[in-house]
């Protein structure tokens, strides 16, 4: 690709050479001849260090916030990662542009939001793409996901290979990561959802007016925003979005979606979903209140894009849910064993609050928060699990570089003595354990945190780690109730 394509619509100071780009990258170990190097500060590295190495691994040039001293041309810019974002989308010969986007961000319900979305759209006959934390997805065709929403290389490869595969739409996660790094820059979503705001990710943002900024970015980058009017921060992202508004909301009936007449069952929820003049009774399998919010979220999004809204209900009717979302695990017991990604105080609450619902024995709450993230979260995540649970098992998540139980002695902090009692095993296989040989009969084990992971990250290191294999392993060995 000539240099000058690649930087269409960036704005720049410095003579393009006249030379072919055969790749890009912000990686200098994926230097070489013909790759465009683009120096990016990070967190813990500045690309702009490592431009000398580019060039004389054979990069003909190099995209940089200031002259590196490195001996090839200097394009020179102000942004280097919104730069790195277009020229990415450039080289991919700007997938975007024949899909329709949506975008989903929050908090919480990102997953199940725009697996609901992908889901719908396909049910009445749309091809879609999905990006996001589970699963990247083409269709039915299965690609690999490492990243809510990937850096802008495997993003906009990811847009093509979607646009390839005779997509019409591409539903995605969009993380405030994302948006503050300009992963996304360059696109334009003609639907945008904002679920909710609560407390995580400030190792990264700092503040939560930082995170509520970033998410914000998405509503200046699309036709459509349909906001989640029950939130705290609905109000500030309204206020400051550039698109048109819709709203939802489970409480207010002066939102332009509702869900009326909610009834919250053991097996899934049933509500009237009224709003722009049409009303329908939406019945899906998922439990749990969040279920009304996700599904509503979902509907709300596909009418706009056109689905009448009777085809929307018919497609929820039918849908399974999501990999580590409240998902029920066989044991073959007289308890009942659940795995979520709950790992924020909202979503920890909300969770067992919903199981507290159709429980019919004790609720038991097996949780830890991850290493090297937001400390402040932890005193918060032991006070809503022993607020909402009956008995709590403390243990490890994904501790990486932190010391397991340096973790947990942040978490008790938030528990005390006077409500629901705790135990702690910092090994979370030995805590699972615990857990299935102390369950009583009617009890519902919640796991929370891993959700659809198959690993725990110690140090730096990923270690195979599937709760579902655990909990049969450990099943396999424990003799049942009444058994010797």
């Amino acid at each position: 690709m000539k240099f000058q394509s690649l930087l269409k619509d960036v704005s720049y100071t410095g003579v393009l050479p006249e030379i072919e780009i055969t790749d890009l990258t912000a990686d200098s170990r994926k230097a070489g001849p013909g790759v465009l190097f683009v120096c990016i500060p990070g967190e813990r590295s500045d690309g702009h260090d490592f431009a000398a190495a580019a060039a004389a691994a054979g990069s003909p040039a190099v995209i940089a916030l200031r002259d590196t001293g490195a001996p090839v041309p200097h394009i020179l810019v102000k942004d280097t990662r919104f730069a790195y974002a277009l020229c990415c989308a450039n080289f991919f010969g700007r997938p975007a542009e024949r899909l329709r986007l949506v975008g989903v961000t929050g908090t919480n319900g990102k997953t199940t939001t725009t697996t609901l979305i992908k889901e719908i759209l396909e049910y009445n006959g749309h091809k879609s793409g999905l990006i996001g934390t589970i699963a990247n997805m083409a269709g039915s065709k299965v690609l690999p996901s490492h990243l809510t929403t990937p850096e802008p290389y495997e993003f906009q490869q990811l847009l093509k290979t979607i646009a390839d595969e005779g997509c019409e739409f591409a539903v995605m996660e969009v993380s405030s990561h994302a948006l503050a790094q300009e992963r996304v820059a360059g696109c334009h979503f003609e639907t945008a959802v904002f679920t909710n705001l609560t407390q995580d990710h400030l190792d990264f943002h700092k503040t939560m007016e930082n995170y509520l900024q970033a998410k914000e970015k998405l509503f200046s980058m699309c036709d459509l925003g349909i906001v989640n009017v029950d939130d705290d921060y609905a109000a500030e992202v309204i206020r400051t979005a550039k698109c048109k508004i819709q709203t939802y909301s489970a409480r207010y009936m002066n939102a332009d979606y509702t869900a009326r007449n909610i009834k919250l069952k053991h097996d899934g929820v049933d509500y009237e979903m009224v709003g722009n003049a049409l009303i329908g009774r939406v019945s899906v399998p998922i439990p749990g209140a969040f279920s009304v919010y996700n599904t509503l979220a979902a509907a709300a999004c596909a009418v706009s894009l056109g689905i009448p809204l009777q085809q929307v209900l018919a497609a929820l009717h039918q849908v399974k849910g999501v990999k580590g979302r409240i998902e029920v695990v066989p044991t073959g017991r007289d308890f009942t064993v659940i795995i979520d990604y709950a790992h924020t105080p909202d979503a920890l609450e909300k969770i067992l609050k919903s199981i507290r619902g159709f429980a019919k024995g004790r609720v038991v709450a097996l949780f830890g928060c991850g290493g090297d993230r937001d400390k402040t979260k932890r005193p918060i995540m032991g006070m809503m699990a022993q607020q909402n649970a009956d008995f709590c098992i403390v243990t490890s998540d994904n501790p990486r570089t932190e010391d397991p139980q340096a973790i947990i002695d942040d978490i008790l902090p938030g528990m005390d003595g006077d409500s629901a009692p705790y135990v702690v095993v910092p090994n979370r296989k030995e805590a699972i354990a615990y857990a299935l040989k102390n369950a009583q009969k009617g009890d519902i084990v919640l796991l929370a945190g891993k959700g659809h992971e198959d690993y725990q990250i110690i140090g730096r290191e990923k270690h195979h780690f599937d709760e579902r294999e655990v909990v049969a392993d450990i099943l396999r060995c424990l003799p049942a109730h009444g058994e010797e």
